[in-house]
């Protein structure tokens, strides 16, 4: 492979082709899944600047025949972004190429590189006096080509949709090396197949998202935060619906929290006042963004509050006084998953379900695990708003956690992915499929679908060079 790694570094410069020739280079950043799942090696980590030189990097690893392995900011959670352990891989960084390219505040578009970190984004779109929407608890570090990629989702799918429904047009590398230009700032374009969506979601084994054109939106006059005990996921989903009818387009997150969820964020992290928590076996999240003003906001609050307590679907509620209040309140709910980190390695399910079923797969889920294993311990949280809940299981109090990751992760996941189909939902809402679930995926997916999904593979990248072994396996 030295004639490959000549290559690379006559296309991207000597400094930015790193590898374990130098034992004083530490390539573990790159080689280690964010999770702790996976430590792969890889041939080379190579950190391009730009799209030619991007394009240079495939044509020169699809001549050589070595497969390449794109990278964001390494947050992902299914083990999608890493190279495995044979040494032979390409690990392609896109963390150089993080240029905001344009901001048209006319057509409300920025068009971005997929190095951008996502908060960087926010920020340039804030500064312009407009809104990026995407928010999630990464965005600090992940970037807009891996949120496209994975098709993320976060806290305001409900109002905004996923990073599908944000992104216009986009720049890909083929398999082959080739450039499609395909950034454009056009809401209507219908000129045949949608290649666009065709990349979204394909985790990097279709091609490389190099740059994205994304609408933006404008600022909200006002927007207010509340944190609301409920009795049961019952009345949580028959509040989402009150609350949907009375905020309409106004409502733009919706989150729900287990009791045992937020014990966690209580034990670990109790600098973090957590409201509510101990006094009811749920509580939700509610924002609401005003486009008249926060004193119009607050009354529509308010109202819906005072109707949710008369309808018992409510016992108590804070709605924070400021931005700072309201910034705590869901700095809790983002800090879930690190409190469950500190607890010990768990199991982890992004799941979607329709959301009036969602109640009666949570009861079913919960008995079949906890009769199949006494003392497993339930986190459940998520986006109740659009139907995703990241249903976690945790070891029982005192066992061993990575024991029981290991001896138990394949009779949880075959409890809940069953579950999941029998209330016809997904076992991948927001994370994707990476080398995860791969292996999980041709049992709870369309037969029909897995065909025509290997055959744009087939069709994209024939000789399987793109991210192998995630999504779909040989």
């Amino acid at each position: 492979m030295s004639g490959l790694l000549a290559e690379l570094r006559q296309a991207v410069g000597e400094a930015h082709v790193l590898t374990h020739e130098d034992p004083a280079t530490d390539l573990s950043a790159w080689e280690n899944d964010w999770r702790r799942r996976a430590q792969g090696r890889a041939l080379a980590v190579v950190r391009p600047g730009s799209t030619p030189e991007v394009a240079a990097v495939v044509r020169a690893c699809a001549a050589a025949g070595a497969s390449i392995v794109p990278q964001g900011g390494n947050t992902g959670l299914v083990v999608g972004s890493v190279p495995d352990a044979s040494g032979t891989q390409v690990l392609l960084s896109l963390g150089r190429m993080q240029a905001v390219r344009a901001l048209d505040k006319a057509n409300l578009t920025v068009t971005v590189e997929a190095g951008c970190i996502l908060q960087n984004l926010q920020q340039a779109a804030d500064q312009a006096g407009l809104l990026f929407p995407l928010s999630l608890a990464a965005e600090g570090s992940c970037t807009i080509g891996g949120n496209l990629a994975t098709n993320a989702g976060g806290t305001q799918v409900l109002r905004y949709g996923n990073a599908r429904e944000l992104c216009l047009g986009l720049e890909v590398v083929t398999a082959q090396g080739e450039v499609w230009h395909g950034l454009t700032g056009l809401r209507k374009d219908n000129t045949g197949y949608d290649l666009r969506d065709l990349f979204i979601g394909s985790e990097g084994t279709l091609g490389i998202i190099t740059a994205a054109t994304l609408k933006l939106y404008p600022q909200p006059a006002a927007q207010l935060t509340a944190w609301a005990a409920v009795p049961s996921l019952e009345a949580a989903v028959r509040l989402l619906g009150l609350a949907q009818q009375q905020l309409g387009a106004g409502l733009t997150g919706f989150e729900v929290m287990g009791q045992f969820a937020l014990g966690l964020v209580a034990r670990h992290f109790p600098a973090q006042r957590v409201p509510l928590w101990q006094s009811s076996p749920f509580c939700v999240l509610l924002e609401n963004s005003d486009t008249e003003s926060e004193t119009h906001a607050r009354a529509l609050f308010e109202r819906l509050l005072e109707t949710a307590l008369e309808q018992e679907l409510v016992s108590d509620a804070v709605v924070a006084e400021n931005l700072a209040q309201a910034g705590q309140l869901w700095h809790i709910r983002e800090s879930i998953p690190m409190a469950q980190a500190e607890e010990g390695l768990n199991i982890k399910h992004d799941i979607s379900i329709p959301v009036s079923r969602i109640p009666a797969f949570c009861e079913e889920a919960d008995a079949l695990l906890t009769q199949a294993i006494p003392g497993v311990r339930l986190v459940n949280f998520g986006h109740l708003g659009d139907g995703n809940l990241h249903y976690n299981v945790q070891a029982p109090l005192g066992a061993n956690a990575q024991d029981f990751l290991q001896t138990e992760e394949a009779r949880v996941n075959a409890l809940v992915f069953g579950a999941v189909a029998r209330y016809h939902g997904s076992i991948s809402a927001e994370h994707g499929v990476g080398s995860l679930k791969a292996a999980t995926l041709p049992h709870y997916k369309d037969p029909v679908a897995i065909g025509l999904m290997r055959a744009i593979k087939q069709a994209l990248d024939p000789n399987n060079l793109m991210n192998p072994g995630r999504v779909l396996l040989p």
